[in-house]
């Protein structure tokens, strides 16, 4: 064998990549690592992230020093090197898609209070939204909300009719029962 016969040394071309090509594709996951560590804690529980790297993240979004940061960051790109960065770029496009879809169900729900504030007729359109509405604690609400702002008093109900609009969308985890809603008010 020759001292220029390589091929066996190498493998395949394709399975190599140049020190350039790397020094890149280790750059991307340390960059995909700083959007991980971007997210809310609650858009990282619905990551479907290793246990060591999901700490690593949390850990970064504790430090405020920008070298310690940056030394973080560098580790969370060294740990992403271990793990299939598919699923993590999937999962973050998911969260970013639900965090319009979320932004846009909570102002089309915001409108729907400052609706229900200026007009009772609004009452109508919520019932044929949501057929279980409990119009009467809505109406008790409304009327609490209205007092408040005549009162320039904290806006305890008008969120309350925020919060009650939330678990009548049914988007919300926990729906409040009968017993809990009404010590709101």
């Amino acid at each position: 064998m020759s001292a220029h016969d390589t091929s066996e040394d190498y493998g395949d071309d394709q399975e190599r990549r140049s020190k350039t090509q790397q020094k890149a594709a280790m750059h991307a996951l340390r960059d995909l690592g700083s959007e991980l560590v971007e997210l809310s804690p609650g858009q990282l529980k619905r990551m479907d992230l290793p246990e060591d790297l999901h700490a690593a993240v949390r850990a970064a979004q504790k430090i405020t020093a920008h070298g310690a940061r940056r030394r973080q960051l560098q580790y969370i790109g060294k740990l992403m090197r271990s793990v299939e960065s598919a699923p993590i770029l999937a999962g973050l496009a998911l969260v970013r898609g639900e965090s319009s879809a979320e932004t846009a169900r909570l102002h089309r729900l915001e409108r729907l209070r400052t609706q229900l504030l200026s007009d009772e007729n609004t009452l109508s359109e919520i019932t044929r939204q949501w057929p279980g509405a409990d119009l009467q604690y809505l109406r008790q609400l409304r009327r609490n909300a209205l007092k408040e702002q005549e009162n320039n008093k904290p806006p305890k109900n008008y969120r309350a009719i925020f919060q009650y609009l939330k678990t009548l969308d049914g988007e919300t985890s926990a729906p409040q029962t009968e017993e809990n809603r009404h010590d709101d008010v």
